[in-house]
């Protein structure tokens, strides 16, 4: 069994990772400015951003939940893996060697590792099988639907055969036949006999925003198969069909830079869209589009609350026309106040799904499908209508009951007055008659049921400090930290001024220069929190411009202090980007000359009280003393 990773070997990689590069695989972030990014926090559900990210100082930290660290924290936290395992992931990502104590290889870190190898061995095996005789059936399938083998190789669509081929075959590449039950690949009969989860099956790969292969969903092709017509792989340790979506991993750029996403039913939808140019497109895997999924896709598009709506992104569902698809389209409205975003549906005339469509009307048809979408809020309001007879009194009645708490969940207030003018002209209506039961739609409305959010309105709003010079954002309620925290300093200008001097060493070393900090580190703090990071700073200064420093000073504080130094070292500097130089010297300078003051004030009171002629080497050492600060005064300002 191998010993630890050489801790130099730790520092290279973490030096040689850019931590936005591998947040961003989770999370769309935005620069914030001065070398800053946000985002939504993918830790905690939140409407407006407070988690930062610094990559040139390597933390993240969230202003709103308190969850913060370097890179292998944040694989730790996402990914549920181990130190060294995260360690080993990010070195093998930059094909980085590493290096053992006892000089040994790489350890097993578990069920994980094993999981994640087990299924890409499996995901090989499938995608071999595809062009042998007994998939001609999976190849027809694909191909009927107008898939050809280029189709199946961009979303690696493989064959299941029968007969235990795969236990077989990833046996003898050394996974044990538990480890591949664990994995969901294989299943375990009451005699104890081991039998393969997928047999003469289509199998697709459902793999994580990263590209890794969590699990399978495979579609039933032969008469006397009695399983479902889809089989997706069990819970596992690293599957969890709530919390992952189909095609994301291929999705997942043009998301984030589109701001749009596009929720369809099925696999072969995915592909549809994908191939016909809406590369937005994913799906749920199994189940219901939930709340996990929603967290997902806001994170993915940067769902941030804004007062105009029109300034955010959109989501589009497709729904199938059978009773499947319009429960679906149901849960989705419940869900629908969960989104700052536009919500929107598409749907066919012909209620074609988007792989028929693209199959009968071509590529042009399913992107046409997309970019008619109509408003969630307008689909839901029709659907209402359609079931009443709206030539009859009694039926526009009816209708208006029915659409009215429709109207009153609407966040925006000025498109539900549009909508309000909408379902009076469906309804041959006065708008006040209108207004009047969507007024009284809110009044009756339980706390529990579709709420009216303001779309300025949620949780986890602050955005840290820096928000102007000098400033530091209000607090959220309730952020679960242990230890002091950048919020709770005093707001007076000594103590901002000792926190934005640390802020500047922490994040910029190198453009303060490591002699400026030494006098930093020298001199006498009024916070005595901030006088402990100084204190860790006193201690590595010979590592100031060393790569890994806002780390390492993070390592020597004490362990309760170390959240608020990672704070320190991702809090935005409060000045423009480009006079960030500029602006880092000036208030290291600026400290450092106040506590020269501070000097100069005490020995000019000593000098006052003193007699010279019954101590006159004294008096001469303390007029010394002035001219030797006020030379360092002289010498610090022609610096700066």
């Amino acid at each position: 069994m191998a010993g630890l990773i050489k801790r130099s070997d730790i520092d290279e990689v973490r030096s040689r990772t850019n931590l936005a590069d591998i947040v961003g695989d989770y999370v769309t972030l935005k620069s914030a400015g001065s070398g800053s990014m946000k985002g939504l926090c993918p830790f905690h559900e939140e409407r407006s951003p407070s988690f930062h990210v610094r990559p040139q100082v390597g933390f993240y930290h969230c202003f709103g939940c308190g969850e913060g660290g370097d890179v292998f924290t944040f694989l730790q936290r996402m990914d549920h893996v181990s130190f060294s395992e995260a360690v080993e992931r990010l070195a093998g990502r930059i094909s980085y060697e590493l290096h053992y104590e006892d000089g040994g290889a790489a350890t097993d870190h578990g069920n994980r590792a094993r999981i994640l190898a087990a299924n890409q061995a499996a995901s090989d095996f499938f995608v071999s099988q595809l062009a042998t005789p007994e998939a001609e059936p999976g190849r027809s399938f694909l191909g009927e639907r107008g898939f050809d083998q280029s189709s199946a190789e961009r979303f690696g669509i493989g064959f299941a055969p029968r007969g235990g081929a795969l236990t077989k075959h990833l046996n003898t590449l050394g996974f044990t036949s538990d480890e591949l039950v664990v994995a969901g690949l294989i299943g375990k009969g009451e005699r104890g006999d081991f039998y393969d989860r997928f047999r003469g099956r289509l199998v697709w790969p459902i793999r994580d925003v990263t590209g890794q292969t969590l699990g399978f969903g495979a579609r039933r092709l032969l008469d006397d198969d009695k399983g479902p017509k889809y089989l997706n792989t069990p819970e596992t340790p690293v599957y969890h069909k709530s919390q992952v979506l189909y095609g994301l991993d291929l999705a997942k750029k043009d998301i984030s830079r589109s701001k749009q996403i596009v929720v369809v039913e099925g696999y072969t939808d995915v592909m549809a869209c994908h191939l016909a140019g809406v590369t937005t497109a994913v799906a749920t895997c199994g189940t219901a589009f939930g709340v996990d999924h929603i967290k997902i896709v806001r994170r993915m598009i940067g769902d941030y609350d804004n007062a105009d709506t029109t300034a955010t992104g959109e989501v589009i569902f497709t729904f199938d026309p059978d009773e499947a698809g319009q429960k679906a389209a149901n849960r989705a409205f419940a869900e629908e106040h969960r989104f700052a975003a536009q919500t929107f549906v598409a749907v066919a005339s012909d209620g074609l799904d988007p792989c028929d469509l693209r199959l009968k009307k071509g590529d042009g048809a399913v992107r046409r499908l997309v970019s008619t979408r109509k408003p969630m809020f307008e689909f839901k309001i029709r659907r209402e209508l359609a079931v009443h007879d709206l030539e009859t009194v009694e039926g526009r009645v009816a209708a208006l009951r029915a659409a009215a708490p429709v109207v009153a969940g609407i966040r925006d207030q000025a498109l539900g007055i549009g909508y309000v003018r909408s379902v009076a002209g469906w309804l041959g209506m006065e708008p006040s008659e209108v207004q009047g039961a969507v007024t009284s739609a809110k009044r009756q409305a339980p706390s529990s049921a579709h709420p009216a959010v303001s779309s300025t309105s949620g949780s986890g709003s602050a955005a840290g400090p820096g928000t102007r010079p000098g400033s530091v954002a209000e607090a959220p309620e309730s952020p679960r930290e242990q230890g002091p925290s950048i919020m709770g300093l005093k707001t007076d200008a000594t103590t901002r001024l000792e926190r934005d001097a640390l802020m500047a060493v922490l994040q910029h070393p190198d453009v303060v220069g490591d002699e400026l900090i030494r006098k930093l580190t020298q001199i006498a703090f009024a916070d005595n929190t901030l006088a402990v990071v100084r204190d860790a700073i006193a201690s590595l200064v010979e590592r100031a411009l060393l790569p890994g420093w806002a780390s390492a000073v993070a390592d020597e504080v004490p362990q309760s202090f170390s959240t608020f130094v990672k704070q320190l070292s991702v809090a935005p500097i409060p000045e423009r980007e480009d006079r960030i130089p500029v602006y880092c010297v000036q208030v290291t300078t600026d400290l450092v000359e106040r506590d020269l003051l501070r000097q100069k004030r005490d020995l000019l009171g000593v000098l006052q009280r003193m007699d010279r002629e019954s101590d006159p080497e004294r008096y001469v050492q303390t007029q010394r003393d002035l001219m030797r600060i006020e030379a360092e005064r002289r010498a610090l300002r022609e610096d700066s």
